[in-house]
């Protein structure tokens, strides 16, 4: 996966209105590392500087426009995946996912209601910080409602993510009705998800909140393998269900409200991956963390690329491409788990 993300990244970073071959794409991110090492005295780590850009704008077009946007895209991939896999885990159910149980919607309302509000008293962390907010509200509301006797169900599960879904839905309805011409554009973008704009402010900030999240769900794996045994056989075993869980919920929080903040609503990575790689790689976190997070990238590296070339001149919006995927992906989870249980009744 890592060696696919490799080279997707170069490839996608050449292809676009303005071509780069990848040997100048290679060059380029030679000489930045070149550059970088010198700086901090380590001119021993130094590569070959590679093939020189042809194009006059070659370089600009490289680092100032889709470097951040392939960035971007690598950390929203891992933490929506990262967040899936957790969130499977923790509710036991196959069919949790940030997205479809309306996560994503209470991040992007709190996001919108910092664009109409114009809220700044945390500078560049304000709207990051209300999607965290917003998106560990609907959690909340999902774990508690979807919880009975001592269990996740899955039709509570699913029935509340569409209650919260069209809840989320008319909040920003609200704010897309309050808000000026340019607001409007801005509440759209959340919606429909996209990764076109992205600046390196915008990397610097979602990055350590990416990092930390996945760091902390790689810490809980130990914990959420023996939650798969049971609740009570994970207490007898040491584990501290509630406060994992609580944990849990937070870092899901975290990681989907640092993916909505900047790229808006892109749903079902978190459905898709994690499945692939558990059936690829067995259920066990300590691995399927790790190969969920790169997945997702890989994923949404993918998803962008499509998004950015497949209708020329134009760009598709990415959230539009996952949903295409997801979806039936969705509904063939739904059939499977429902066989599966012998029916809801």
């Amino acid at each position: 996966m890592g060696v696919a993300l490799i080279v997707l990244t170069v490839v996608s970073a050449g292809t676009g209105q303005l071509s780069i071959p990848a040997a100048e794409v290679l060059g380029s991110f030679a000489r930045g590392w070149n550059g970088f090492v010198s700086s901090v005295g380590a001119g021993w780590m130094s590569l070959p500087s590679g093939a020189a850009m042809t194009h006059v704008n070659g370089e600009a077009t490289l680092w100032l426009v889709r470097l951040p946007r392939l960035l971007m895209a690598v950390l929203v991939g891992a933490s929506l995946a990262t967040a899936g896999a957790v969130m499977q885990g923790v509710f036991r159910n196959p069919l949790a996912e940030p997205g479809v149980i309306g996560i994503s919607s209470g991040a992007a309302v709190g996001a919108s209601a910092v664009i109409v509000f114009g809220l700044s008293f945390a500078g560049p962390l304000t709207l990051p910080l209300f999607a965290f907010l917003g998106g560990l509200a609907a959690t909340i509301v999902v774990y508690t409602s979807a919880r009975a006797d001592g269990r996740t169900e899955v039709v509570t599960l699913v029935l509340t993510g569409i209650a919260v879904n069209a809840i989320g839905g008319a909040a920003i309805a609200l704010f897309t009705y309050l808000g000026s011409t340019q607001e409007r554009e801005q509440i759209v973008f959340w919606q429909l998800g996209s990764l076109n704009g992205t600046r390196w402010q915008d990397v610097t900030i979602v990055a350590p909140l990416v990092a930390v999240g996945v760091v902390v769900c790689l810490l809980l794996s130990a914990d959420l393998d023996l939650l798969a045994l049971g609740e009570r056989q994970a207490e007898h075993l040491g584990v501290r269900v509630e406060r994992l869980r609580v944990v849990a919920i937070v870092v899901i929080a975290l990681l989907t409200g640092a993916a909505v903040a900047f790229c808006g609503i892109i749903g079902f990575v978190g459905l898709v991956v994690p499945h692939l790689m558990r059936m690829l790689l067995g259920p066990g976190h300590r691995l399927l963390l790790p190969a969920s997070a790169l997945g997702g990238a890989v994923l949404l590296v993918a998803a962008d690329l499509v998004a950015r070339t497949v209708v020329p001149n134009s760009e598709l919006p990415i959230g539009m491409i996952t949903a295409l995927i997801g979806g039936p992906f969705f509904f063939w989870l739904l059939r499977r788990t429902r066989r599966r249980s012998g029916g809801w009744g």
